[in-house]
């Protein structure tokens, strides 16, 4: 529907599986990866189990837009941004020395990979003529 290919709906789908699994393992397991990346374990866990929850709830937002990947764009746009934005505050806070590059690992798999695909949804719903006025 709305010139959605069916690469699309597939790319949100592993999307999603990969997000709800992330934040799964990063709420259960909330030190593990600070102790294989060998950074010290934060005092207030919480706080990343927190990001843990919020990814797991971007993975549902991703499955039901890829029932209708054109239609359901401001669930990639939120998405897109979220990929942009985290690695700019890696950046940040590794140029005040405040993580140290190992971290960087987890912008591979969270970010980066996805910057293309998520792009293409979004170039695809421009060119449908997304937003349609009065819908």
């Amino acid at each position: 529907m709305y010139n959605a290919k069916p690469w699309m709906s597939t790319l949100l789908k592993a999307a999603a599986i990969y997000n709800l699994i992330w934040g799964a393992w990063v709420f259960l397991f909330p030190s593990q990866f600070f102790e294989w990346t060998g950074m010290e374990v934060p005092n207030q866990l919480m706080i990343w189990q927190g990001m843990g929850m919020v990814i797991g709830v971007y993975g549902l937002g991703y499955w039901w837009a890829s029932y209708s990947p054109i239609r359901h764009w401001p669930i990639v746009a939120v998405g897109f941004l979220g990929k942009i934005f985290g690695p700019l505050g890696f950046i940040f806070n590794y140029l005040q020395d405040i993580v140290p590059a190992s971290f960087a690992y987890t912008l591979i798999t969270n970010d980066f990979i996805w910057w293309i695909p998520f792009f293409l949804i979004l170039k695809a719903t421009h060119q449908a003529g997304w937003p349609l006025k009065g819908d």
